[in-house]
């Protein structure tokens, strides 16, 4: 897991950028599209769809390291249809990697979080970088709602397997921490198995053990 006036900023300086840089150098921009299905919509550990599967495409326009793009997904049973709006940039040097993005997340149900309507009011700064097989990412919130509220994961993966841990951490409500390993199949199919195996939040959670089955196709353009 994804405020109305910040989204359609984003999109605007999307747009924007995107058809000037298209005009220019229109032999260099490449655009990137995937569909996927998946059996669960697990986020950070949690089961947003109450079970249900989830579907979901994104669509990516990239220029050297800078990239921009919309991932979209059927959605939790609370707030709905999700689109998600994203712009980052992002290099390798041997075997160092590393990445900036900003994203927002806008659903189309009502928001039963702040109250305001067709919009999650949640926009996060991600920095991550990886090394050979490791990395490590953390999302920091950049708008009001919530202000407290920040997310790491330190991952390592080798050959079709990697292993992922997911710390949530809240000030005021307390946290939780997952671990997610995933095995990848194919370039299209993946499973994992996700558990919360720390919890300090004050209401309980569903530390089930949780398989999900999913599968993408690119798609061309």
């Amino acid at each position: 897991m994804k405020k109305l006036a910040q989204a359609i900023a984003l999109a605007g300086v999307m747009t924007t950028g995107l058809v000037g840089v298209q005009s220019a150098h229109a032999e260099d921009v490449e655009v990137a599209a995937s569909a996927s299905v998946a059996s669960m919509y697990l986020w950070r550990g949690k089961d947003l769809g109450n079970g249900a599967a989830a579907v979901s495409g994104d669509i990516t326009a990239s220029m050297g390291g800078a990239y921009a793009g919309v991932w979209t997904s059927s959605g939790d049973t609370a707030a709905g249809q999700e689109y998600d709006l994203y712009v980052g940039f992002g290099g390798e040097a041997e075997d160092f990697s590393y990445d900036l993005s900003i994203w927002t997340y806008t659903y189309s149900g009502d928001d039963a979080v702040n109250g305001e309507g067709n919009t999650f009011g949640l926009s996060e700064f991600i920095a991550s970088a990886g090394f050979m097989g490791a990395s490590a990412s953390y999302y920091y919130p950049i708008s009001s709602n919530p202000d407290d509220y920040s997310y790491l994961t330190l991952g390592y993966g080798m050959d079709a397997y990697s292993a992922t841990i997911g710390m949530a951490m809240d000030d005021v409500d307390g946290g939780y921490t997952h671990l997610d390993l995933s095995y990848a199949y194919n370039d299209s199919l993946a499973f994992t198995l996700s558990k919360i195996i720390d919890e300090e939040t004050e209401d309980s959670m569903d530390d089930d053990l949780k398989v999900v089955v999913s599968y993408s196709l690119p798609i061309d353009m």
